[in-house]
């Protein structure tokens, strides 16, 4: 998709590595601003051929004091265009201009009450004592020349700044994250009456640009599609073949490691409803000869992936038609987490279905939702037509359920897991939850416990649930599920799981914890 067509005005947010950069995108595309996420080590040349209406200068855990530490292009600050420095992008400006920032004598971190010292268009509307959340080390003791303080907290006698004339702004808070109260509004002053910016990112239009891209991208060839039954590939699938019909071909690869029933469903949905031409392929024995006596996480992931690959491969062959490109359901946060930036953003994880396609098949790669959070994909799904038990269903990780048990991959642990899963999703969904939680779970631990059955001892299995809320899944809360679902659901998987005898709830948040155990 070339969003240039699409987008005519766009906002650059340059990554410093703060946790909560992806957030600063969600809330700048909320306001229907299309953004990208850029390495601080983009050049002024970069820049100015993205062609941006304004650059966010993100957070990140690196003090502009140490050695080495990320800089950006000081052309930026001569460019014209406005700029908004957020936390560490803050400082950066401080010290870029020849301002002072130096080491607080008390890191600040959490709420605090903003108070507002002078008019500035960034506070427009936003009231007096606000509530912001502050997570820094360093303080600005020394305004560079031309910049002016307009806010301060109780530790931060420097808490905003800003130099109209070269439209640089700055916050020593995160407007962010949902702590700030009034964090939206102050981002929207400066996306509209900063930056002059109009709304017109919107899935509506995005459905019928992606429609024609598609058809313009690929014309006459063919397409093969990695279809899982989730919500990325299915929205693909369904998006490729209403803009080429039968010239897209799906695979079902049937790993071993999915749900109860997923593969009949699948094969149901898409051949019979939807009548997507859809090859099944049982590779389940293959994986998990693969997976015997692997117990670390990501030695998991890689495994799996680069079995699917070969499965993939082969099957591809043995259809015998030519291909041309290859549809992936890859979205935003996967391109972004699975990239090593020459900056100071690590690997998270890994994604088996980012830049996993071998050389050697000659595929192009076909990502038509690359671009797109998983809120916008379902909103683009809707648009498409597509149902909601389809369009609803909770994220499931590519590497399936392998990664929801800890320690080896067995038939058996696999079958364990698989019913304990069934049941928390029958549970939550009769309870009217299913559509109001981002994701519930089961997780096999890779402990035995006592228990008492009847008059006997046991030493069986532990089933962990977890449930979390989140908007794009770069952080999660977990759930506060009623007591009585809970006791539901210990008893049933206690007495209908066999070879279970204790459940217990996972209440931790993201971050520390990821959402997924592995």
């Amino acid at each position: 998709m070339t969003t240039d067509t699409l987008h005519q005005q766009k906002i650059l947010i340059l990554d410093y590595g703060s946790q909560y950069t992806q957030n600063i995108a969600r809330k700048v595309r909320e306001s229907e601003v299309y953004c990208e996420i850029h390495p601080c080590t983009w050049t002024l040349k970069q820049i100015l051929e993205f062609k941006p209406k304004g650059i966010i200068l993100s957070g990140g855990p690196a003090s502009v004091l140490a050695p080495g530490a990320p800089l950006c292009d000081r052309g930026i600050f001569e460019s014209g265009i406005p700029i908004l420095g957020i936390c560490y992008g803050m400082q950066l400006i401080t010290h870029s201009l020849g301002g002072k920032v130096d080491p607080s004598a008390h890191r600040e971190f959490g709420r605090a009450e903003l108070m507002i010292r002078e008019f500035s268009h960034l506070f427009d509307d936003i009231n007096n004592k606000s509530i912001v959340w502050m997570s820094h080390g360093d303080r600005i003791s020394k305004l560079p020349f031309g910049l002016k303080s307009t806010a301060f907290t109780t530790n931060s006698p420097i808490a905003a700044i800003e130099d109209p004339l070269r439209k640089i702004y700055a916050l020593q808070f995160h407007p962010e994250v949902v702590h700030t109260a009034e964090g939206k509004k102050i981002l929207e002053n400066f996306l509209f009456k900063i930056c002059k910016c109009l709304r017109n990112w919107k899935i509506d239009s995005l459905a019928e640009f992606s429609l024609q891209a598609i058809k313009n991208q690929v014309k006459k060839e063919k397409v093969l599609c990695g279809l899982s039954g989730g919500v990325d590939s299915s929205v693909v699938a369904v998006l490729v073949h209403k803009a080429i019909g039968d010239h897209l071909t799906c695979i079902f690869i049937d790993n071993g490691l999915l749900r109860l029933e997923e593969r009949d469903k699948v094969e149901k949905t898409f051949r019979d409803n939807f009548h997507i031409n859809l090859d099944v392929v049982d590779a389940s024995e293959q994986f998990l000869n693969r997976l015997k006596g692997v117990t670390d996480p990501e030695e998991k992931r890689k495994i799996i992936g680069n079995v699917f690959i070969e499965v993939f491969e082969k099957e591809a062959k043995r259809l015998g038609e030519d291909f041309t490109f290859l549809a992936q359901g890859t979205l935003y946060p996967d391109v972004i987490e699975s990239v090593s930036f020459k900056g100071p953003s690590a690997v998270i994880k890994s994604h088996h279905n980012v830049g996993g396609l071998p050389e050697k098949m000659h595929l192009k790669l076909l990502e038509p939702l690359r671009e797109l959070f998983k809120d916008e994909v379902r909103a683009l799904g809707r648009e498409l037509g597509m149902p909601d038990e389809i369009i609803n269903r909770q994220p499931f990780p590519g590497p399936g359920l392998a990664i929801r048990i800890l320690g080896e991959v067995t038939k058996e642990r696999l079958a364990i897991l698989q019913y304990a899963d069934q049941i928390i999703l029958e549970e939550v969904k009769a309870a009217g939850l299913y559509t109001k939680i981002w994701q519930a779970f089961a997780v096999l631990l890779p402990v035995k416990t006592v228990g008492v059955m009847g008059d006997a001892r046991t030493y069986e299995n532990v089933i962990a649930i977890r449930a979390v809320n989140s908007t794009d899944g770069m952080t999660a809360d977990w759930v506060h599920l009623p007591y009585d679902l809970l006791g539901k659901l210990s008893n049933r998987i206690i007495n209908e799981v066999q070879g279970v005898n204790r459940v217990v709830y996972d209440i931790s948040s993201k971050p520390p914890s990821t959402i997924e155990w592995e």
